[in-house]
């Protein structure tokens, strides 16, 4: 049977250590099965700007920074323009994955980015365009939910979205491409709205 060919919009909040787990997932999946992806730009700073208390603990506003960067990398470059910046954010120049986000300088330099992209994060010109972006995901999804989410579409039937998965471990291919069936499968339940370990 020949598999569909899908596109999957792909929300990231860059600074999030789980996301780019996931990241890698849907990179191992679109390397294996016909999937294109569309990286888009969310921000846990505008999601839990409202709050008490910053479950991010970022009192200081850092993750504005890269989140701001994202949304001009996506404005100014596009969706692939974004992954490639997403990619680099986390991977060291030796191809090793990083424990935290690079200097986003060197980052955008590795994804053939203009350095001067980083003054981006430090106002808030770029903050209508990252807005824009969030709330395209957040008016697909429902409950509490984070980064990343997803939106497939399989040219054939409605648009499912949906919070995660979340990943806590890099997946190998079988691994990737078993949850990448589950994930098509659960989701395209009628009704389905949350799974959570």
């Amino acid at each position: 049977m020949v598999e569909r060919h899908r596109t999957v919009d792909f929300w990231l909040d860059p600074s999030c250590p789980l996301t780019w787990i996931t990241a890698r997932w849907i990179r191992t999946v679109a390397e294996h099965r016909p999937v294109d992806v569309r990286w888009r730009v969310m921000s846990l700073s505008v999601l839990n700007e409202d709050r008490e208390v910053d479950p991010e603990g970022d009192e200081s506003g850092y993750l504005w920074f890269p989140a701001r960067v994202c949304a001009a990398v996506q404005t100014q470059f596009g969706h692939e323009a974004l992954g490639r910046f997403h990619h680099a954010l986390w991977t060291a120049e030796d191809g090793s994955t990083l424990d935290w986000l690079d200097d986003l300088s060197r980052a955008l330099a590795r994804a053939g980015l203009p350095e001067n992209l980083t003054e981006a994060g430090q106002g808030a010109e770029y903050d209508p365009a990252l807005r824009a972006s969030h709330e395209q995901a957040m008016a697909l999804v429902e409950g509490e939910v984070g980064t990343p989410v997803l939106a497939v579409d399989d040219h054939c039937g409605p648009r499912r979205a949906f919070f995660g998965p979340v990943v806590d471990a890099p997946l190998e291919q079988e691994d990737a491409l078993r949850l990448w069936e589950g994930v098509l499968l659960v989701s395209g339940v009628p009704g389905f709205r949350e799974l959570k370990r």
